[in-house]
Protein backbone atom coordinates (compact mmCIF):
# COMPACT_ATOMS: atom_id res chain seq x y z
CA UNK A 1 0.00 0.00 0.00
CA UNK A 2 1.44 3.63 -0.75
CA UNK A 3 2.06 5.42 2.13
CA UNK A 4 -0.64 8.63 2.03
CA UNK A 5 0.13 11.47 4.42
CA UNK A 6 -0.06 15.25 3.19
CA UNK A 7 3.59 15.67 3.12
CA UNK A 8 4.79 12.35 1.38
CA UNK A 9 2.57 12.68 -1.14
CA UNK A 10 3.13 16.71 -2.23
CA UNK A 11 7.17 15.12 -1.97
CA UNK A 12 6.14 12.85 -4.61
CA UNK A 13 4.78 15.48 -6.22
CA UNK A 14 7.82 17.63 -6.24
CA UNK A 15 9.77 14.51 -7.39
CA UNK A 16 7.63 13.83 -10.32
CA UNK A 17 7.63 17.58 -11.67
CA UNK A 18 11.46 18.08 -10.75
CA UNK A 19 12.96 14.98 -12.74
CA UNK A 20 10.12 15.48 -15.56
CA UNK A 21 11.94 19.11 -15.81
CA UNK A 22 15.16 17.46 -15.81
CA UNK A 23 15.04 14.76 -17.79
CA UNK A 24 13.22 17.29 -20.30
CA UNK A 25 16.40 18.84 -20.51
CA UNK A 26 18.94 16.07 -21.05
CA UNK A 27 17.21 13.12 -22.65
CA UNK A 28 17.47 13.07 -26.12
CA UNK A 29 18.13 17.27 -26.26
CA UNK A 30 20.96 17.86 -24.40
CA UNK A 31 23.44 15.11 -26.81
CA UNK A 32 22.26 16.65 -30.09
CA UNK A 33 22.25 20.12 -28.79
CA UNK A 34 25.68 19.83 -27.42
CA UNK A 35 26.37 18.51 -31.12
CA UNK A 36 24.95 21.67 -32.14
CA UNK A 37 27.44 23.74 -30.62
CA UNK A 38 30.02 21.59 -32.13
CA UNK A 39 30.54 18.88 -30.12
CA UNK A 40 32.38 15.41 -30.95
CA UNK A 41 32.00 12.14 -28.99
CA UNK A 42 34.22 13.00 -26.28
CA UNK A 43 32.96 16.49 -26.01
CA UNK A 44 29.55 14.89 -25.35
CA UNK A 45 30.50 12.58 -22.77
CA UNK A 46 31.95 15.66 -21.07
CA UNK A 47 28.86 17.55 -21.13
CA UNK A 48 26.63 15.10 -20.48
CA UNK A 49 28.69 13.92 -17.24
CA UNK A 50 29.66 17.81 -16.27
CA UNK A 51 26.34 18.08 -14.01
CA UNK A 52 26.54 15.42 -12.44
CA UNK A 53 30.31 16.21 -11.17
CA UNK A 54 28.36 18.84 -8.80
CA UNK A 55 26.75 16.03 -7.23
CA UNK A 56 30.28 14.23 -6.53
CA UNK A 57 31.87 16.97 -4.76
CA UNK A 58 27.89 17.94 -2.38
CA UNK A 59 25.95 14.80 -2.28
CA UNK A 60 27.78 13.86 0.85
CA UNK A 61 28.74 16.90 2.49
CA UNK A 62 24.62 18.14 2.09
CA UNK A 63 23.62 14.58 3.32
CA UNK A 64 25.86 14.55 6.24
CA UNK A 65 24.74 18.32 6.81
CA UNK A 66 20.98 17.46 6.88
CA UNK A 67 21.12 15.26 9.98
CA UNK A 68 22.20 18.21 11.87
CA UNK A 69 20.48 21.09 10.65
CA UNK A 70 17.07 21.90 8.58
CA UNK A 71 16.74 19.29 6.07
CA UNK A 72 13.87 21.22 3.98
CA UNK A 73 15.25 24.24 4.14
CA UNK A 74 18.93 22.63 2.38
CA UNK A 75 16.33 20.77 0.12
CA UNK A 76 14.98 24.32 -0.85
CA UNK A 77 17.87 25.27 -2.44
CA UNK A 78 17.69 21.50 -4.74
CA UNK A 79 14.40 22.59 -5.99
CA UNK A 80 15.56 25.99 -7.20
CA UNK A 81 18.20 24.85 -8.88
CA UNK A 82 15.61 22.66 -10.93
CA UNK A 83 13.62 25.20 -11.33
CA UNK A 84 15.57 27.83 -12.60
CA UNK A 85 18.39 26.80 -15.13
CA UNK A 86 16.07 25.14 -17.87
CA UNK A 87 15.34 28.83 -18.82
CA UNK A 88 19.06 29.48 -19.27
CA UNK A 89 19.69 26.89 -21.80
CA UNK A 90 18.48 29.09 -25.37
CA UNK A 91 20.62 31.40 -24.14
CA UNK A 92 24.09 29.09 -24.48
CA UNK A 93 26.83 30.39 -27.40
CA UNK A 94 28.85 27.73 -27.15
CA UNK A 95 30.16 24.80 -25.21
CA UNK A 96 32.45 25.84 -22.39
CA UNK A 97 28.70 27.87 -21.12
CA UNK A 98 26.95 25.11 -21.66
CA UNK A 99 29.24 22.83 -19.42
CA UNK A 100 29.59 25.77 -16.62
CA UNK A 101 25.82 25.82 -16.64
CA UNK A 102 25.50 21.55 -16.43
CA UNK A 103 27.20 21.93 -13.82
CA UNK A 104 25.03 24.96 -11.61
CA UNK A 105 22.15 22.97 -13.11
CA UNK A 106 23.58 19.30 -11.17
CA UNK A 107 23.19 21.44 -7.80
CA UNK A 108 19.28 19.82 -8.50
CA UNK A 109 20.14 16.53 -8.07
CA UNK A 110 23.30 17.28 -5.42
CA UNK A 111 21.39 18.91 -3.04
CA UNK A 112 17.48 17.49 -3.35
CA UNK A 113 17.98 13.89 -3.93
CA UNK A 114 20.06 12.41 -1.14
CA UNK A 115 17.66 15.00 1.13
CA UNK A 116 14.77 13.76 0.10
CA UNK A 117 15.60 10.05 -0.32
CA UNK A 118 16.99 10.00 3.75
CA UNK A 119 13.35 12.34 4.32
CA UNK A 120 11.43 9.61 3.11
CA UNK A 121 13.64 6.47 4.83
CA UNK A 122 12.91 8.39 8.23
CA UNK A 123 9.47 8.72 7.60
CA UNK A 124 8.35 5.31 7.53
CA UNK A 125 11.44 3.19 9.32
CA UNK A 126 9.77 -0.07 9.26
CA UNK A 127 8.32 -0.10 5.19
CA UNK A 128 10.81 1.95 4.02
CA UNK A 129 11.53 -0.22 1.14
CA UNK A 130 7.78 0.43 -0.11
CA UNK A 131 8.03 4.16 0.76
CA UNK A 132 11.59 4.57 -1.39
CA UNK A 133 9.91 2.65 -4.29
CA UNK A 134 6.87 4.70 -4.29
CA UNK A 135 8.96 7.94 -4.08
CA UNK A 136 11.67 6.72 -6.55
CA UNK A 137 8.48 5.46 -9.02
CA UNK A 138 7.08 9.05 -8.75
CA UNK A 139 10.38 10.53 -9.65
CA UNK A 140 10.75 8.06 -12.25
CA UNK A 141 7.51 9.15 -13.75
CA UNK A 142 9.15 12.47 -14.68
CA UNK A 143 12.05 10.29 -16.61
CA UNK A 144 9.15 8.42 -18.31
CA UNK A 145 7.58 11.82 -19.48
CA UNK A 146 10.38 14.04 -19.59
CA UNK A 147 11.92 12.29 -22.57
CA UNK A 148 9.04 11.55 -24.55
CA UNK A 149 8.02 15.44 -24.23
CA UNK A 150 11.62 16.59 -24.96
CA UNK A 151 12.04 13.93 -27.86
CA UNK A 152 8.96 15.47 -29.32
CA UNK A 153 9.34 19.15 -28.30
CA UNK A 154 13.13 18.85 -30.53
CA UNK A 155 11.62 17.54 -33.21
CA UNK A 156 8.61 19.39 -33.96
CA UNK A 157 9.60 23.14 -32.54
CA UNK A 158 13.04 23.30 -31.36
CA UNK A 159 15.44 22.97 -28.56
CA UNK A 160 14.55 26.30 -27.40
CA UNK A 161 10.60 24.95 -26.89
CA UNK A 162 12.21 22.01 -25.14
CA UNK A 163 14.37 23.86 -22.57
CA UNK A 164 11.58 26.09 -21.78
CA UNK A 165 8.77 23.36 -21.00
CA UNK A 166 11.38 21.99 -18.75
CA UNK A 167 11.66 25.48 -16.73
CA UNK A 168 8.07 25.06 -16.52
CA UNK A 169 7.28 22.07 -14.60
CA UNK A 170 10.31 22.67 -12.32
CA UNK A 171 8.42 25.79 -11.16
CA UNK A 172 5.30 23.72 -10.27
CA UNK A 173 8.09 21.88 -8.85
CA UNK A 174 8.80 24.75 -6.38
CA UNK A 175 5.26 25.87 -5.82
CA UNK A 176 4.59 22.70 -4.31
CA UNK A 177 7.87 22.35 -2.11
CA UNK A 178 6.50 25.72 -0.88
CA UNK A 179 3.47 24.73 0.07
CA UNK A 180 5.18 21.81 2.22
CA UNK A 181 7.53 24.95 3.90
CA UNK A 182 4.35 26.66 4.90
CA UNK A 183 2.26 24.16 5.60
CA UNK A 184 3.53 21.29 6.88
CA UNK A 185 6.17 22.30 9.46
CA UNK A 186 9.06 19.74 10.68
CA UNK A 187 7.64 17.90 13.36
CA UNK A 188 11.07 17.73 14.92
CA UNK A 189 12.68 21.07 14.15
CA UNK A 190 16.45 20.78 14.90
CA UNK A 191 18.56 21.91 18.57
CA UNK A 192 20.04 25.12 17.57
CA UNK A 193 23.48 25.03 17.37
CA UNK A 194 26.66 26.86 17.06
CA UNK A 195 28.91 26.53 13.98
CA UNK A 196 31.52 24.83 16.50
CA UNK A 197 29.02 22.11 17.09
CA UNK A 198 27.52 21.70 13.49
CA UNK A 199 31.05 21.21 11.98
CA UNK A 200 31.82 18.46 14.44
CA UNK A 201 28.33 16.65 14.51
CA UNK A 202 29.30 16.82 10.72
CA UNK A 203 32.48 15.51 10.67
CA UNK A 204 31.69 12.78 13.21
CA UNK A 205 28.90 11.59 10.29
CA UNK A 206 31.01 11.75 7.49
CA UNK A 207 33.52 9.94 9.13
CA UNK A 208 31.17 7.26 10.24
CA UNK A 209 29.67 6.12 7.08
CA UNK A 210 33.13 6.75 4.92
CA UNK A 211 34.41 4.20 7.45
CA UNK A 212 31.43 1.70 6.63
CA UNK A 213 32.58 -1.19 4.20
CA UNK A 214 29.21 -2.48 3.43
CA UNK A 215 27.90 1.24 2.65
CA UNK A 216 30.61 2.14 0.31
CA UNK A 217 30.16 -1.75 -1.27
CA UNK A 218 26.30 -1.08 -2.36
CA UNK A 219 27.12 3.00 -3.30
CA UNK A 220 29.98 0.94 -5.52
CA UNK A 221 27.19 -1.08 -7.05
CA UNK A 222 24.94 1.66 -7.58
CA UNK A 223 27.72 3.45 -9.20
CA UNK A 224 27.77 0.77 -11.56
CA UNK A 225 24.43 1.14 -12.47
CA UNK A 226 24.53 4.43 -13.18
CA UNK A 227 27.86 4.47 -15.48
CA UNK A 228 25.73 2.27 -17.70
CA UNK A 229 22.67 4.75 -17.28
CA UNK A 230 24.56 7.85 -17.92
CA UNK A 231 26.47 6.06 -20.79
CA UNK A 232 22.61 5.42 -22.49
CA UNK A 233 21.98 8.83 -21.82
CA UNK A 234 25.01 10.48 -23.80
CA UNK A 235 24.87 7.30 -26.82
CA UNK A 236 22.07 6.03 -26.72
CA UNK A 237 19.91 9.00 -28.79
CA UNK A 238 23.46 9.70 -31.26
CA UNK A 239 23.23 5.62 -31.75
CA UNK A 240 20.15 5.42 -32.69
CA UNK A 241 20.42 8.05 -34.96
CA UNK A 242 23.49 6.17 -36.76
CA UNK A 243 20.64 3.39 -37.36
CA UNK A 244 17.84 5.50 -39.01
CA UNK A 245 16.01 6.47 -35.86
CA UNK A 246 14.87 9.61 -35.13
CA UNK A 247 14.65 11.91 -31.72
CA UNK A 248 11.28 10.98 -30.77
CA UNK A 249 12.22 7.02 -31.33
CA UNK A 250 14.81 7.87 -28.79
CA UNK A 251 12.64 9.74 -26.03
CA UNK A 252 10.32 6.82 -26.64
CA UNK A 253 13.57 4.31 -25.83
CA UNK A 254 14.22 6.36 -22.93
CA UNK A 255 9.81 6.41 -21.93
CA UNK A 256 9.71 3.11 -22.21
CA UNK A 257 12.89 2.42 -19.83
CA UNK A 258 11.02 5.03 -16.95
CA UNK A 259 7.80 3.71 -17.67
CA UNK A 260 9.15 -0.10 -16.79
CA UNK A 261 10.92 1.56 -13.44
CA UNK A 262 8.23 3.70 -12.83
CA UNK A 263 5.78 0.49 -12.73
CA UNK A 264 8.63 -1.73 -11.01
CA UNK A 265 10.07 0.31 -8.17
CA UNK A 266 6.89 -0.11 -5.75
CA UNK A 267 6.51 -3.95 -6.20
CA UNK A 268 10.49 -4.21 -6.31
CA UNK A 269 10.69 -2.24 -2.74
CA UNK A 270 7.67 -3.81 -0.83
CA UNK A 271 9.88 -7.52 -2.46
CA UNK A 272 12.78 -5.73 -0.85
CA UNK A 273 11.15 -5.13 2.14
CA UNK A 274 10.06 -9.18 2.87
CA UNK A 275 12.74 -11.30 1.20
CA UNK A 276 16.02 -8.58 1.77
CA UNK A 277 17.83 -6.41 0.01
CA UNK A 278 21.01 -7.85 -1.39
CA UNK A 279 19.85 -10.73 -3.64
CA UNK A 280 17.73 -8.00 -5.22
CA UNK A 281 20.42 -5.51 -6.20
CA UNK A 282 22.97 -8.20 -7.37
CA UNK A 283 19.85 -9.70 -9.91
CA UNK A 284 19.54 -5.82 -10.98
CA UNK A 285 23.28 -5.39 -12.17
CA UNK A 286 23.35 -8.81 -13.98
CA UNK A 287 19.95 -7.56 -15.79
CA UNK A 288 21.44 -4.06 -16.61
CA UNK A 289 24.75 -5.56 -17.89
CA UNK A 290 22.99 -7.90 -20.27
CA UNK A 291 20.62 -5.42 -21.74
CA UNK A 292 23.25 -2.85 -22.73
CA UNK A 293 25.81 -5.17 -23.63
CA UNK A 294 23.02 -6.96 -26.12
CA UNK A 295 22.54 -2.92 -27.70
CA UNK A 296 24.34 -2.33 -30.03
CA UNK A 297 23.76 -6.06 -32.27
CA UNK A 298 20.41 -4.41 -32.47
CA UNK A 299 19.26 -2.16 -34.87
CA UNK A 300 15.44 -2.62 -35.01
CA UNK A 301 13.42 -0.41 -33.02
CA UNK A 302 11.16 -3.03 -31.50
CA UNK A 303 13.96 -4.85 -30.04
CA UNK A 304 15.65 -1.53 -28.75
CA UNK A 305 12.32 -1.29 -26.87
CA UNK A 306 12.22 -4.50 -25.44
CA UNK A 307 16.25 -4.26 -24.25
CA UNK A 308 15.18 -0.36 -22.92
CA UNK A 309 12.26 -2.08 -20.71
CA UNK A 310 14.76 -4.58 -19.58
CA UNK A 311 17.05 -2.08 -18.00
CA UNK A 312 14.55 0.14 -17.29
CA UNK A 313 13.98 -3.09 -14.35
CA UNK A 314 17.00 -3.52 -13.81
CA UNK A 315 17.90 -0.32 -12.65
CA UNK A 316 14.69 -0.47 -10.83
CA UNK A 317 15.19 -3.24 -8.63
CA UNK A 318 18.99 -1.68 -8.02
CA UNK A 319 17.23 1.99 -6.77
CA UNK A 320 14.07 0.65 -4.64
CA UNK A 321 16.76 -1.76 -2.69
CA UNK A 322 19.87 0.19 -2.17
CA UNK A 323 18.13 3.14 -0.54
CA UNK A 324 16.36 0.95 1.89
CA UNK A 325 19.72 -1.11 2.29
CA UNK A 326 22.11 2.31 3.10
CA UNK A 327 19.14 3.34 5.75
CA UNK A 328 19.19 -0.35 7.06
CA UNK A 329 22.68 0.26 7.72
CA UNK A 330 22.74 3.57 9.46
CA UNK A 331 21.45 4.91 12.76
CA UNK A 332 18.69 7.04 12.46
CA UNK A 333 21.26 9.90 13.06
CA UNK A 334 23.05 9.45 10.09
CA UNK A 335 20.87 8.41 7.48
CA UNK A 336 21.33 11.70 5.68
CA UNK A 337 25.25 10.71 5.54
CA UNK A 338 24.61 7.45 3.87
CA UNK A 339 22.20 8.54 1.41
CA UNK A 340 24.85 11.32 0.82
CA UNK A 341 27.81 8.75 -0.07
CA UNK A 342 25.10 6.56 -1.85
CA UNK A 343 24.46 9.94 -4.18
CA UNK A 344 28.12 10.81 -4.12
CA UNK A 345 29.94 7.26 -5.34
CA UNK A 346 26.90 7.17 -7.23
CA UNK A 347 27.60 10.37 -9.86
CA UNK A 348 30.95 9.68 -9.83
CA UNK A 349 29.68 6.54 -11.55
CA UNK A 350 26.96 8.45 -13.53
CA UNK A 351 29.81 11.47 -14.60
CA UNK A 352 32.58 8.40 -15.31
CA UNK A 353 30.28 6.40 -17.23
CA UNK A 354 29.58 8.73 -19.94
CA UNK A 355 33.49 9.79 -20.54
CA UNK A 356 34.34 6.33 -20.64
CA UNK A 357 31.66 5.55 -23.06
CA UNK A 358 32.93 8.89 -25.30
CA UNK A 359 36.22 7.32 -25.64
CA UNK A 360 35.36 4.22 -26.09
CA UNK A 361 33.23 5.31 -29.28
CA UNK A 362 35.63 7.47 -30.22
CA UNK A 363 38.68 5.07 -30.22
CA UNK A 364 36.83 1.39 -30.98
CA UNK A 365 32.98 1.72 -31.57
CA UNK A 366 29.79 1.64 -29.94
CA UNK A 367 29.66 -1.91 -30.25
CA UNK A 368 33.35 -1.77 -27.45
CA UNK A 369 31.89 1.20 -25.37
CA UNK A 370 28.51 -0.83 -24.78
CA UNK A 371 30.17 -4.55 -24.25
CA UNK A 372 32.84 -2.89 -21.55
CA UNK A 373 30.06 -0.87 -19.52
CA UNK A 374 28.05 -4.25 -19.49
CA UNK A 375 31.11 -6.31 -18.26
CA UNK A 376 31.24 -3.78 -15.52
CA UNK A 377 27.94 -4.55 -14.33
CA UNK A 378 28.81 -8.29 -13.53
CA UNK A 379 32.18 -7.37 -11.88
CA UNK A 380 30.26 -4.96 -9.64
CA UNK A 381 27.51 -7.96 -9.12
CA UNK A 382 30.16 -10.46 -8.10
CA UNK A 383 32.01 -7.96 -5.74
CA UNK A 384 28.68 -6.42 -3.85
CA UNK A 385 27.25 -10.24 -3.18
CA UNK A 386 30.96 -11.27 -1.63
CA UNK A 387 31.07 -7.65 0.29
CA UNK A 388 27.71 -7.75 1.90
CA UNK A 389 27.27 -11.47 2.89
CA UNK A 390 27.72 -10.07 6.93
CA UNK A 391 24.62 -7.73 5.79
CA UNK A 392 22.62 -9.29 8.40
CA UNK A 393 25.02 -9.05 10.88
CA UNK A 394 25.95 -5.73 10.96
CA UNK A 395 24.14 -3.31 13.54
CA UNK A 396 23.59 0.22 12.07
CA UNK A 397 25.67 2.92 12.95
Amino acid sequence: MMPSTPVFLILCGVGLCSFMSYNLVRMPALAPFAESLGAGPVAVGFIVAASTLTGVFLKLPMGALSDVVSRRRLMLVGVLAFALPPFAYPLVPDLETLAVLRVIHGLATAVFTPLVLASVASMYPMTRGAALGWYTSAAQGGALLGPMLGGWLVDTAGFTQAFLAGGGFGLVALALFVIILFLYPEETPMTQKDTREVWADLQRGLSTVIGHSQMLMTSLAEAAKMMASGTLMAFLPLYALSIGLSLTDSGLLFGIQGLTSFLSKPVMGRVSDQVGRRPLITLGLVICGVTIMSLPYVTEFLPLLGLAAGFGFGEAVITSSSAAFIADLAAPENIGAGMGLRGTIMDMGHAGGPVLAGVLVATISYTGAFTVLGGLQFVAAWGFWLMTYRSSAVQPV
